[in-house]
């Protein structure tokens, strides 16, 4: 199974678009917080058409309200709050926006990949038995706009510099 993690989009449209070639790839897609506007969630849900969004909110998603209802609208997508519990493939796998809790769920010992973002930071680690991740930011402020591509077969990331 190949899934998918992008985080820090902040309304940048012009990336998620160049960014959908991977994600309808993939057999899942984990956001990982900051979509930032309901449109956004707009263009991801129908950009992939079907395949299944995990999304956890991060500080800058400001209308959470009007982005559930949007939600609401594709069977596909799936709110989880401020983080997400998930198994896929056999991957135990939790998510969240902010890095201090996502070094503290890997050190937990409880999941096989903790993924995070908030820092605009691409980063891969090993931590114990856990790996963890922040696939950077799609947006693009610090100049590297990225997504991560985890392989469930071989537990490997493959990283895509958009």
């Amino acid at each position: 199974m190949k899934i998918a993690f992008l985080s820090d989009s902040h309304d940048n449209i012009w990336k998620l678009e160049e960014a959908l070639i991977y994600l309808k790839a993939a057999d899942s897609v984990i956001h990982c917080g900051d979509l930032c506007s309901p449109f956004m969630l707009r263009i991801l849900a129908e950009g992939i058409e079907g395949t299944p969004a995990h999304i956890v909110f991060g500080n800058n998603d400001g209308d959470t309200f009007l982005i559930s209802k949007v939600a609401a609208g594709y069977s596909n997508i799936h709110l989880h709050g401020q983080m997400a519990e998930l198994e896929l493939d056999g991957v135990h796998i939790a998510v969240n926006h902010y890095p201090r809790i996502g070094r503290a769920l890997a050190l937990s010992r409880q999941y096989d990949l903790v993924a995070y973002g908030h820092d605009h930071t691409a980063h891969e680690e090993q931590v114990g038995d856990c790996l963890l991740l922040n696939p950077g930011e799609l947006m693009g402020m610090k100049g590297r706009s990225s997504l991560a591509l985890f392989d469930t077969a071989n537990r490997k990331i493959d990283w895509v510099d958009l």
